[in-house]
């Protein structure tokens, strides 16, 4: 078994912070609660992640974007909410 030189995943890290981290934290929280078929899980998961996204140090995510993106989340969260059945 080749294990790869720790510079080549260095070289792959650095590209990438802890938004893109969430991003995709995010995307699999979504993906593994759509099997419950429960929208007020769904909502749950998306205003937890828009908080995390709101209060994460501008420094780690280096873009206004994900905060941007955050707010998105916990204004749409609570509509799903209330409109889940």
């Amino acid at each position: 078994m080749t294990a790869l030189p720790l510079q080549v995943i260095d070289n792959f890290l650095l590209n990438y912070h802890i938004g893109h981290a969430l991003v995709v934290v995010f995307a699999l929280v979504m993906l593994a609660s759509l099997p419950l078929r429960s929208r007020k899980v769904l909502a749950l998961n998306t205003l937890l992640f828009g908080v995390i996204f709101m209060v994460t140090p501008y420094q780690m995510v280096e873009s206004i974007l994900f905060r941007l993106g955050g707010l998105g989340l916990v204004i749409v969260a609570p509509l799903l909410y209330v409109t889940a059945d």
